[in-house]
């Protein structure tokens, strides 16, 4: 009987020539399609899209919602809000749009006030809604505020660098924010295409860190694979890796200090990302006042 063999999640079935598994962002290389309205979930949707778009979708509310109740003031007459006299249509509804904009936001300034009950009872409909809406539009802004996010710089290139007697996969990380991170773990995947009775299929194997956690990371991390003779890449050349489509897959983990919470980011590096017999450079340095001076710019440094 076969054993199963590891699968990380991303399939073993290989169908055709991938750019990459996961992207530089750490986002993974699929798509998914036939995603119903009903399986997306609200506060998780926004929360997780991109600050341009979230601001976009908040101002496209404000002003959606502001259009509807001034429609509606318009419809009840703008005779019923005391202070509008705009001469032309379009100036009425302008002003009970901004008598809309200062209710929904509960501002209030006085120029414009309702009048009679129809008028009213819109005007305390829309302070309820505003209020309600301000309640999430906050709620989900303390979410992404909230929600921990590393922000960990790579080197661009991964090394295969001489290590004691041998050779080694090397690649660096340092923590682009003040933050302090600590309890850091580190795990690598490499993933290659081999023919498996004369079928293509992707192959996942565990790589060895000399040290696969640190307590701190204040400065750099260069993280290490030794080659050694149980190691998948010993005696791979950088030719056999390209005919494997070899590619390293990262997951880094640890404490935030700041968030109190653990964060993690994901990379990779493909096997045309590699410079052999390379050795990276130190990467900071002691400044006149004793102190450690990291510098981001010179983590993919090497000689």
């Amino acid at each position: 009987m076969d054993t199963p063999k590891f699968d990380p999640g991303l399939t073993q079935e290989y169908t055709a020539t991938l750019r990459r598994a996961v992207e530089k962002n750490g986002e993974f290389n699929v798509r998914r399609r036939g995603v119903n309205w009903h399986d997306l979930h609200p506060y998780l949707f926004v929360v997780g899209m991109s600050w341009p778009a979230f601001l976009a979708v908040i101002f496209g509310v404000y002003i959606v919602a502001n259009l509807f109740f001034a429609s509606v003031y318009y419809a009840i007459g703008t005779e019923h809000l005391r202070g509008v006299d705009a001469p032309t249509a379009g100036g009425r509804f302008l002003e009970a749009f901004f008598f809309s904009a200062h209710t929904f936001t509960t501002v209030g300034y006085a120029s414009v006030s309702p009048v009679g009950t129809l008028a009213n009872s819109a005007a305390t409909f829309e302070g309820l809604v505003g209020l309600l809406a301000l309640a999430l539009a906050t709620g989900l802004l303390f979410g992404r505020f909230s929600r921990p996010a590393a922000r960990i710089a790579f080197s661009r290139p991964a090394l295969i660098a001489p290590y004691l007697n041998g050779t080694s996969l090397q690649f660096r990380i340092a923590n682009r924010r003040s933050n302090n991170l600590m309890e850091l773990e580190a795990k690598i995947l490499l993933m290659t295409v081999e023919s498996v009775n004369g079928r293509l299929q992707r192959q996942y194997a565990a790589l060895t860190l000399e040290r696969s956690a640190i307590l701190f990371l204040p400065l750099t991390w260069t993280i290490v694979h030794p080659i050694d003779e149980a190691s998948p890449l010993f005696g791979k050349t950088s030719s056999e890796l390209e005919r494997l489509q070899a590619e390293f897959l990262i997951l880094i983990k640890g404490y935030d200090e700041m968030s109190s919470q653990m964060t993690h980011t994901r990379y990779s590096y493909r096997h045309d990302e590699l410079v052999w017999g390379a050795r990276f450079a130190p990467a900071f340095s002691v400044d006149k006042s004793g102190d450690l001076v990291l510098e981001i710019e010179r983590l993919s440094d090497y000689t």
